[in-house]
């Protein structure tokens, strides 16, 4: 699928990418995974280093352009599959130094509006990241005002959810909602007069991209994966944007760790001395002043990193039932 903007691969600037490639150590080679390909910012970057080689993944299919212009370019070295990362496991063999994660939206995506992303568009509702069953428009057409709601408190940390599921439900009533300016405007009007902070549509928008992607499933079980396809001592990055992304990654780190506080409740008894991870420093790294200059997109995102430890891979099954309340909510059906 050809992009329709080609100038986005000029806007696109990868998160944090020097303390990434500082992190992954290419320099005497290595075998790297790169789960979030967008315009290749990672992937390009590792590929200079002359012994490395790279297996990337994206679900979206926007960005195989990208992806085989480096295939021409390292057609010994990089192999692309645009699967989810959720499938990581099933595209190599290998075991790798380094697997790398970029949450959230790419500028691929946001800057392209015919896609519904952005509250600046005019365009159909749609916000699939790609390889999704529904669209924004199906989900705010015909879910429930309950499930509404619940979708926008919890996926967008929204107060006033209620009261912007309500109106969704009152217009909708009138006539499809079919336009991503159709739906900012009932945002605008739900929400109080005096907010100021962000835009008053960017946690429902956050929220509805969520359920349409099930990215919350996505991520646990592309973590999980990425941890058993990882070598000793191999590096798990991750760099998120929003505060139930990071949770996630956060209690993984900790409680999989060789240095948690205690004997793990979380780990089945007999497997209580077995860790996924090195001791752990619970450490978040920020992008620096002079990156939000240059990428203002950057300003919330945490990077954190595990290394792998050289214990049997153990499946962190309380990982899952942790945030089983999340994961059953995108289960839902209208």
């Amino acid at each position: 699928m050809k992009l329709p903007h080609t100038s986005l691969e000029g806007k696109h600037l990868p998160v944090m990418i020097d303390e990434v490639i500082k992190i992954c150590n290419p320099k005497k080679g290595g075998n790297f995974m790169d789960c979030t390909f967008g315009a290749g910012g990672y992937s390009t970057e590792l590929l200079k280093f002359e012994e490395t080689k790279v297996v990337a993944l994206d679900r979206d299919n926007y960005v195989n352009e990208f992806a085989n212009k480096l295939k021409d370019n390292f057609k010994t070295r990089f192999i692309f599959h645009n699967k989810k990362f959720s499938k990581l496991d099933l595209v190599s063999t290998n075991k790798f130094d380094a697997v790398i994660f970029d949450l959230g939206l790419s500028s691929i995506q946001l800057d392209d509006l015919t896609r519904g992303f952005s509250f600046k568009s005019k365009s159909e509702l749609n916000m699939s990241m790609g390889q999704t069953e529904l669209s924004a428009k199906k989900v705010i057409n015909t879910y429930s005002g309950k499930d509404l709601k619940d979708i926008i408190k919890i996926f967008g940390e929204e107060d006033e959810a209620s009261k912007i599921s309500k109106n969704i439900v009152k217009e909708r009533t009138k006539k499809n909602i079919k336009t991503t300016d159709e739906l900012v405007k009932i945002i605008k009007n739900s929400k109080k007069k005096n907010y100021k902070k962000i835009n008053e549509s960017t946690k429902t928008f956050q929220a509805i991209r969520i359920f349409v992607n099930k990215e919350v499933s996505e991520l646990i079980e592309g973590i999980i994966k990425a941890t058993k396809v990882l070598k000793p001592g191999g590096r798990l990055i991750v760099v998120s944007f929003h505060s139930i992304e990071d949770k996630i990654i956060k209690f993984f780190f900790k409680n999989f760790s060789k240095n948690r506080s205690r004997s793990n409740k979380y780990l089945p008894e007999n497997n209580d001395k077995l860790s996924l991870f090195d001791d752990y420093k619970n450490k978040t790294i920020k992008a620096s002043s002079d990156e939000v200059k240059r990428n203002p997109r950057s300003r919330s995102a945490k990077l954190r990193v595990a290394i792998r430890s050289a214990d049997t891979f153990i499946d962190p099954e309380e990982l899952r039932n942790k945030f089983k309340h999340l994961t059953d909510l995108e289960k839902r059906i209208a």
